[in-house]
């Protein structure tokens, strides 16, 4: 079905209330739970569940088989890769209901979460930032950072376009990206993004 701005699978599951923005697409078996806030431009991967109390923002990419659970904000321009996971409660068990307990997680614009890594609820992930396919990130993560291994650590940084940058994991220097000539500059553990090189 195609709705006024946005398209939706015949075979995914849009509960009434749900908030999408233009030009989003929705594919199959994918569940929209009415408390959702979906913004514009975004893509949802067959078999992608959205919980009530989630916030996603504009051109967001979230591949097949994400359950983006309550208390999950995604800021705009966010990946999610496939399988990826997300929590909302730091210790369950089944026998014991914990739904009072959620913590919240923000993933900040422009950040990619790779192939099957989890995201251990209660973090917050900075701008621009890259975990690797099958990390497991169980703490806040700088802007900028390259995250990689169990539980992840950064190895570098990478830029806006997505390309690492030579520039050690901490201290001290200045990298330019190669496809975008955006200057980028270290000091300890905070990367900017400074100017951009004219071509």
């Amino acid at each position: 079905m195609t709705g006024p701005n946005y398209t939706v699978h015949p075979g995914a599951i849009v509960d009434e209330g749900a908030q999408i923005g233009d030009g989003s697409r929705i594919w199959h078996f994918v569940h929209v739970c009415g408390g959702a806030r979906i913004g514009r431009g975004v893509s949802l991967g067959q078999n992608v569940f959205v919980g009530n109390q989630v916030v996603i923002g504009d051109r967001c990419k979230i591949q097949n088989n994400v359950s983006v659970y309550d208390g999950v904000t995604l800021e705009e321009g966010v990946f999610c890769g496939p399988s990826m996971v997300f929590t909302n409660v730091h210790n369950p068990r089944a026998l014991i209901e914990r739904k009072s307990e959620f913590r919240a997680t923000l993933v900040k614009k422009g950040a990619t979460l790779g192939a099957n890594c989890t995201v251990v609820c209660g973090v917050t992930i900075g701008e621009h930032a890259f975990i690797g396919a099958g990390a497991v990130v169980n703490k806040d993560v700088p802007a900028y950072a390259l995250m990689v291994g169990v539980p992840a650590r950064q190895v570098g940084w990478m830029s806006e376009f997505g390309e690492q940058l030579d520039l050690p994991a901490q201290g001290q220097g200045e990298a330019v990206c190669r496809h975008t000539g955006a200057r980028y500059v270290l000091h300890g553990q905070i990367l900017h993004k400074v100017a951009t090189t004219a071509p």
